[in-house]
């Protein structure tokens, strides 16, 4: 199936828990570098050519299994994505390494919709996270695997580790007033979203709960995903409209935002914008949560695959 040009290309770093914002040196093999140019054209087939070609020379090349994994998830192939990220776990030089390895194999999981299986392996994640005292991370995973089993539908397990989540962040050492205010804005996110998904609670007082602390001023960072809260409950409200002119003032490089406004669209009766936004978010080539609901969603509604 030929993709669109604009289609980008996201590996997981399995270098996880590398510390941010110092330029990295650029240690990509050649042949990384060339598959990764054939994902940027859409050449989905062909750059999995060369990862496997890859393979066969050195079967334990990090960068060739891991992927070679997620060109595979990407194209809809998760049982064989998943053989190339366990030989990623198994021949990890370090444990740091083994970490990324175990969160591509989480989110391979994930574009299955298959929550507990997800669960399974960002444990491991989490748990070398907590090992290394780095609690900020472990949060960070907790909600990561909290918000697949949000999109799968598993709301109950979802929440149990949202709250898992927020308590591992709130151990970070020396914790700032402004961390603090980031895991009760995360946390009241997960409220509101969890109390429409499953219409046991009024989603509302959660969202102004969240508003409140960004009001605070504490993490302007944060704001960009206030339309996308109010967006993303208003979708389930079936109030499509107002579902998109908030969802239009989201991360419009969001695949999963993109997939919302293309089901609102639908829902609206106008199919060519659906379609556009469908094409946008099953042609993203990201490998990552969002990604993991979207992508597969998208391609079945376009009929690929």
């Amino acid at each position: 199936m030929k993709r669109f040009k604009s289609a980008l290309f996201f590996i997981l770093s399995t270098a996880l828990f590398a510390q941010t914002g110092a330029r990295q040196p650029d240690t990509e093999p050649a042949f990384a570098k060339q598959a990764h140019e054939l994902m940027h054209e859409g050449k989905y087939p062909e750059a999995l050519a060369i990862f496997q070609n890859a393979l066969r020379q050195a079967p334990t090349s990090r960068e060739a299994n891991i992927g070679a994994g997620v060109v595979l998830d990407l194209l809809q192939r998760g049982a064989e994505a998943r053989k190339y990220f366990e030989q990623a776990i198994e021949s990890a030089p370090d444990e740091e390494t083994r970490a990324g390895a175990n969160r591509s194999m989480a989110i391979s999981w994930a574009f299955d919709g298959n929550c507990q299986m997800t669960v399974q392996y960002e444990q491991k994640v989490l748990d070398y996270a907590k090992a290394k005292g780095d609690y900020y991370r472990a949060g960070e995973i907790a909600d990561e695997e909290a918000r697949v089993c949000m999109d799968t539908g598993d709301i109950e397990t979802s929440m149990v580790w949202y709250e898992e989540g927020r308590k591992l962040g709130l151990q970070e050492p020396n914790l700032s007033q402004a961390r603090k205010d980031l895991w009760d804005f995360r946390f009241a996110n997960a409220e509101a979203r969890a109390a429409v998904r499953s219409n046991e609670d009024d989603p509302m007082p959660h969202i102004a709960a969240a508003k409140a602390i960004l009001d605070r001023g504490t993490n302007p960072d944060q704001l960009q995903f206030m339309p996308a809260l109010t967006g993303y409950v208003a979708f389930y409200q079936k109030n499509f409209q107002a579902a998109l002119n908030d969802l239009q003032k989201a991360n419009q490089n969001d695949p999963f935002i993109q997939c919302l406004m293309a089901q609102a669209y639908e829902n609206l009766g106008q199919k060519n914008k659906a379609t556009e936004f469908y094409r946008k978010a099953a042609f993203s080539g990201i490998h990552n949560p969002a990604a993991a609901y979207a992508i597969p969603f998208s391609e079945k509604k376009l009929g690929i695959h």
